[in-house]
This record gives C-alpha cells, sequence and structure tokens, in this order.
C-alpha cells in the first residue's frame, strides 16, 4: 500500500469557485480509481485560492486483473448456413477488439450465444496513475479563462504540478507544466518547498505559510473572529457564507478588529451590513441587545505584521463606502414614492414586455384575482393594492442604484418613513422571497400573494415572448421565480388553479386598451403559453419532490392534467405514505384497470339508473356517487375501497355489451370512478406489481 498526493497549483481562484472545484476534484477521483480497478482508502482534499490537492491513502500496488466475460448474438444468428461467422458475428468480435477467432459458444437457458472472454493484466500503480493528466484536464469550471497561445480552458492559470506516490514522483505533463515534488508556499511569506513523501504535503505547506485543509483554515478563522469579539465584549455574527468566501481568500488568516464613526450609525442597519459584509468581506457586530456597533472584524491573507496599516487602508475604504451610503439615504428622503414610481414607467422591464410599470400593473392585476380566491377582507385587499402599486419604486433610489443588494429592503425602509401602511411596507421587501431554494419564504398574506403575482407575471410574460429557460440557459431566473411559486403555493396550503388564473389573467390582458404593456405579438402567444408555464411549474414540483419520494409516485401526481400545485405535493406525500399498505396494490390494479377502459374508450354519456341490469352496477354507481372526501389522504382511502366493489363489477358485468346505450352508460359510471382517481393521481403510472 503507498500514498498518493496530487496537487494542482494555480493563480489566485475566485472564492466562490473553490469549493466545488475541490468537491469536483474527488468525485472524478474516486470515479477515476473505480474506473482503472485501483483499490484505495480514503480521499483527503486541500484545497486554497492557489491549490487544489488530494492525497490518497492505501492505494494498491497495482489495478486489479480484469476477467470479463461479454456476451454477443444468439449462435443461429452468428452462423451462417455454410457454419462461417456473419457479419453479426464479425462486428460484436471487431467492436470488442478482438476477432473471431476469440469467439466460444455458451449456453444459457438452453440456448447457445457468442462469448468472449477478456483478461487484461492490472497495471502497476505509477503508471495507472499517470491518467490523472485526464482527470485535471477534464475539470469543468463556471468560468473559465485561456492563457499564453493555448486553446485549453481552465479556471486559473496552471503554474505547477506535484504528483506523487510515497516518494516517486508519478509523470505527466499539461501544457509544458511538468509533474514534480516542489510545491509553492504562500505568496509573500512563504517560497517554493520539496515534498519529500506524499504524506508531509500538510506539515511542509505549513512551513512555508500555507494552511491547506480548509476545514481546519475556516475553523481558525472562526476562533480568531470570536476571540477578537470576546476581547471587547462584542457579540459577532458569523454568516457562514461570508466565512466560506473568506477562507477560499486566504492561505494564512489573521483576523483583525477595525471601526467606524458611529455617525453612519444612523443609516439603516441592513445598509452598513450589506456594505461591510458584500463589498468588504467584513463580520459585523452588536451588543448584547443585538444593536450594531461601529465596528467590524476582518481577515487578512497574511501574519499579524504591520497590521496597524492593514486596518487603517480597511476603515478608509469602508469609511468610503458608508459616506455614499449615508449620502444616498439623505438624499433618496427629499423624494416621494410617486417620484420614483413614476420613473419605472422608462425603465424597460424587457423590450418585449413594456416596463417595469406595465410589470407592476399587470402583478397588480394577478394579485387582485388572487386576493379574491383567498378571501381577503377588504382592508387586506386595499393594502394588497397599494402594495402592488408601489413595489417596485426603491429600484430608482440612489441607494439601491449603489448597491442593488437592497432592493425590497430599502422599498420597506423608505416605505415606512413615507409613512406607508406597515403592511405594505412588510410586502414590498418580502415580494423578492424567496431568493433561493431553501430560502425564507413571506411571513404576511399581502407579501406571500404580492410575491406570486409577481414571479407568475414574469413566467407568463417571457414565456409568451418566446424566452423560455433551455438547458442550463436561463438569463432571466424563471426557474427561481417558478419554485418561488410552489414554494409559497404549497406551503400555504393554497389550492389555486394557476391555469385557470392565467386564463383570468388573459382576460385581463384582452379588456386594457394597451394590453397593460404587452405588445400585440406576446398577447397573441398568451393563450399559447399557459400550457407551457403550468407544464414549467409542474416540472419544478417534480424537482423538489425528488429524492423525497419514488419516482413513480412522481410521475403519478404530475402527469396528471392538473394544474394545482398543492394538490400535487399532497398527493405525492400520500401515496408514497400509502404504498406499502396490505390492500394498496389490489385497490390501484382494480383503479387503473378501469382507468385504461375509460382511456381507451371515452365517453360523454350520463349515467342512467335504469339501464343498470344488476346489483353489481348499482352497488359501484352507489359508492362512488357518495363519496365524501375532503382531501387526498381520505380520497386515497375512499378509493382503495372500491377495490372490491370494481371485481364484482367486473365479474358480473360486461362492459362492452352489444346495446349500445348499455354499453355507453357502463363507460359513463366507470367514468366517473376514473374522475375520482385522477382528483388524486394517473394512477396508471404507479409501479405496483
Amino acid at each position: 500500500m503507498a500514498n498518493f498526493l496530487l496537487e494542482i497549483g494555480l493563480e489566485e481562484v475566485p472564492a466562490h469557485l473553490v469549493t466545488p472545484a475541490i468537491n469536483q476534484l474527488v468525485e472524478r477521483a474516486n470515479d477515476f480509481f473505480a474506473t482503472a480497478r485501483l483499490g484505495h482508502g480514503t480521499i483527503t482534499p486541500f484545497s486554497t485560492p492557489r491549490r487544489l490537492a488530494i492525497l490518497v491513502a492505501d492505494v494498491a500496488e497495482k489495478a486489479e486483473d480484469l476477467e470479463e466475460e461479454m456476451k454477443g448474438p444468439i449462435k443461429k444468428a452468428a452462423l451462417d448456413a455454410d457454419g462461417n461467422f456473419t457479419k453479426a458475428a464479425q462486428g460484436f468480435a471487431r467492436g470488442k477488439g478482438m476477432t473471431t477467432d476469440d469467439i466460444v459458444f455458451k449456453e444459457f437457458n438452453g440456448q447457445e450465444f457468442v462469448t468472449l472472454q477478456r483478461h487484461e493484466a492490472g497495471k502497476p500503480a505509477v503508471e495507472v496513475l499517470q491518467g490523472f493528466k485526464d482527470v485535471v484536464e477534464a475539470m469543468t469550471f463556471s468560468t473559465t479563462m485561456k492563457w499564453a497561445r493555448h486553446t485549453f480552458e481552465y479556471v486559473r492559470p496552471i503554474r505547477w504540478l506535484v504528483a506523487l506516490l510515497d516518494q516517486e514522483v508519478v509523470p505527466f505533463e499539461i501544457l509544458g507544466v511538468q509533474t514534480d515534488r516542489i510545491s509553492r508556499g504562500h505568496r509573500f511569506l512563504g517560497h517554493d518547498v520539496e515534498i519529500v513523501r506524499a504524506t508531509d504535503y500538510a506539515d511542509a505547506l505549513t512551513s512555508v505559510s500555507v494552511m491547506s485543509d480548509a476545514d481546519e483554515r475556516k475553523q481558525t478563522i472562526r476562533a480568531q473572529v470570536e476571540a477578537i469579539a470576546n476581547q471587547n465584549n462584542w457579540q459577532v455574527v458569523i454568516d457562514e457564507g461570508l466565512l466560506e468566501e473568506v477562507n477560499n481568500i486566504v492561505e494564512f488568516p489573521t483576523a483583525f478588529a477595525g471601526s467606524f464613526d458611529e455617525n453612519y450609525l444612523e443609516v439603516p442597519d441592513e445598509v452598513l451590513i450589506t456594505s461591510m459584509k458584500e463589498h468588504q468581506r467584513f463580520f459585523h457586530v452588536v451588543d448584547g441587545a443585538g444593536n450594531l456597533l461601529p465596528h467590524f472584524i476582518s481577515v487578512r491573507n497574511g501574519n499579524a505584521e504591520h497590521l496597524d496599516n492593514v486596518i487603517a487602508g480597511n476603515e478608509k475604504v469602508l469609511v468610503a463606502r458608508l459616506e455614499d451610503a449615508k449620502f444616498f439615504y439623505n438624499e433618496d428622503q427629499k423624494h416621494s414614492i410617486d417620484f420614483y414610481n413614476e420613473k419605472l414607467k422608462v425603465v424597460s422591464f424587457h423590450e418585449k414586455l413594456g416596463s417595469v410599470a406595465d410589470h407592476t400593473r399587470r402583478a397588480q392585476a394577478i394579485a387582485g384575482i388572487l386576493a379574491e380566491r383567498l378571501h381577503f377582507t377588504d382592508e387586506q385587499k386595499q393594502q394588497l393594492a397599494r402594495a402592488a402599486e408601489i413595489y417596485k419604486f426603491d429600484l430608482m433610489t440612489g441607494m439601491v442604484g449603489e448597491f442593488d443588494e437592497l432592493q425590497g429592503i430599502m422599498g420597506e425602509k423608505y416605505a415606512v418613513l413615507f409613512g406607508e401602511d406597515p403592511a405594505v411596507a412588510q410586502a414590498i421587501r418580502e415580494h423578492y422571497m424567496p431568493i433561493s431554494a431553501d430560502g425564507e419564504l413571506p411571513k404576511s398574506e399581502i407579501g406571500k400573494v404580492l410575491a406570486v403575482a409577481d414571479k407568475l407575471d414574469s413566467l407568463f410574460a417571457f414565456f409568451a415572448g418566446g424566452m423560455i429557460p433551455s438547458g442550463s440557459n436561463d438569463p432571466y431566473a424563471l426557474r427561481r421565480a417558478a419554485t418561488g411559486v410552489v414554494s409559497i403555493v404549497s406551503n400555504n396550503y393554497w389550492n389555486i388553479n394557476v391555469e385557470k388564473l392565467l386564463q383570468h389573467v388573459i382576460a385581463g390582458v384582452n379588456a386594457a386598451p394597451d394590453h397593460l404593456g404587452l405588445p400585440d405579438a406576446v398577447v397573441a402567444e398568451l393563450p399559447k403559453s399557459v400550457e407551457a408555464v403550468v407544464a414549467f411549474l409542474t416540472d419544478r414540483v417534480a424537482k423538489v419532490l425528488q429524492g423525497t419520494v419514488r419516482r413513480d409516485v412522481i410521475d403519478a401526481v404530475t402527469k396528471n392534467d392538473s394544474a394545482d400545485v398543492t394538490k400535487m405535493l399532497a398527493a405525492a406525500t400520500v401515496l408514497d405514505a400509502h404504498v406499502d399498505d396490505a390492500n394498496f396494490r389490489d385497490g390501484v390494479e382494480a383503479l387503473t384497470r378501469v382507468m385504461r377502459l375509460t382511456e381507451k374508450n371515452p365517453t360523454e354519456a350520463s349515467v342512467d339508473v335504469a339501464l343498470f341490469e344488476n346489483d353489481a352496477e348499482k352497488q359501484l354507481f352507489a359508492q362512488i356517487t357518495a363519496f365524501s372526501a375532503t382531501n387526498v389522504d381520505e380520497r386515497l382511502t375512499e378509493l382503495l375501497k372500491l377495490e372490491s366493489a370494481i371485481s364484482a363489477y367486473f365479474d358480473a358485468t360486461m362492459v362492452m355489451a352489444d346495446d349500445d346505450a348499455v354499453k355507453q352508460n357502463r363507460l359513463a359510471t366507470l367514468k366517473l370512478v376514473t374522475n375520482e382517481a385522477k382528483q388524486l393521481a394517473n394512477l396508471l403510472e404507479l409501479q405496483v406489481k
């Protein structure tokens, strides 16, 4: 057993790419060892802004031998009438890199088939590991660049490579960079360092001021930051995302504290925190009561030497940002909400979809429809109407123009300052939620409806404008918008039929003299886009369910011509919880027998009890018309109880009777069963055998 070290030395990698890159390297390494049949132990990752490295323990001395039997065509297809190999047999052998001389006939289940036996001796580990050149080159990144005269693209230029199997260099080369045992230390505090043995890696880098273990480095930063806070009797707010980012921009962390004039505290906390966190990567601090203090904690990539100069420099840069923030905060209050709202009329939402003001008018119309469906009070409707009228005004303020991360947040702050109803102000902030797949959802009823209305208009308008996401291309964040709609609607148990809602929207657009800002060409596409938007939302439901319920259950609830995402999610939960019940299989098999029959033989007939010819018909009709389910759990229970009635029905009844009236009547009865079943899910998609 030996240990293998690989280090890819790079120019500084952007912080947000470091962790995904090292995770990818570990994953690709695992795949490489598996494919190469080379046994190994634990893979330990190391990463800094300038390096991605792995240490693989207990690497086998050589790859396992390959013994493989490959089954080909049946014998009668492999030999012609003269006993010669056919083209099928020749092609099979050639495709496996062998000849017909290697073919052996072997019996499987009473039939003889062509087989090929392949033996491949395992290669020595050092020879196999040279293939890591392909692993390094195959890595992909969301941001890449070229350098020198190379056409090859990578996250950043490769400057050195270390590849050691214990003490032996594993030779390969990438773009003129040859593997070696020489790594590089901290850009300013370190120097080149020789790695004598693979397991010496972490200690060798420590000697040249590099903390190569990302987890250890992160905990060091956390401890240093908390120590400074404790020394000053502060409470530090350690944002995990910020900590991750800071960790990936330093190789040798040293935390320090700085201050700013307390006069800046008159600016809202969110503005100050954004200036510190987003622009300077500072941790903010508060007192015991949670009040923001005029101090910050930051981390430098270096030691404590000349730290006073570093602190002074960081304070100077921060003050410049805070001065801008204070200026915009004061200037923005010199104008009214209506002043800013009016400006939205000349700001393009999209060249095909009118202005931002048009977008807000359409969202206001959607919000009004939702308010009716959700039985809002008159007061709530008034609050919602005002919120929908002004919810984008802060986009035209100087503060949001300078700090775009504050959109919505400043809308709430300014709305309160300008005397708006607090419920209106809260909804302005909440309409952006959720900002990620698992992000916080709006808490207020007004905010929930406004958030859904805003997102639905974006989806509907962009789809009608022909700007539908494809592949990984989603420039208008429509997948995020759809996920937001699904999350809000389902978490609040709103039974909203999106298809009917969008039909109402179309009616509103057509009724407006200017079509609410939409060009005629886009308006014409709205009816066709309804189905596409519903399908897009349904796909988001499937993504939400993925990994939590069975695949066939997901198919059953999403391939059911439903436009109610709440029912889809609820049905998936109920079905997945009961698939192993004793009566589930028999009940579903009975129901799917009915559904297949009615699917193949559609009818528009109504049930006429006078045409019933036996008690089984009467019993099934009585049970199905007595349905009283108020939720999906009760519906499933009642549907499964139909199993005996359905079985008795088919035993006693010939559905496809010679008398057409009787046949149509029986199909109409079964259609009632199908309709009740499809209120739950498309049970034909379930795998119950």
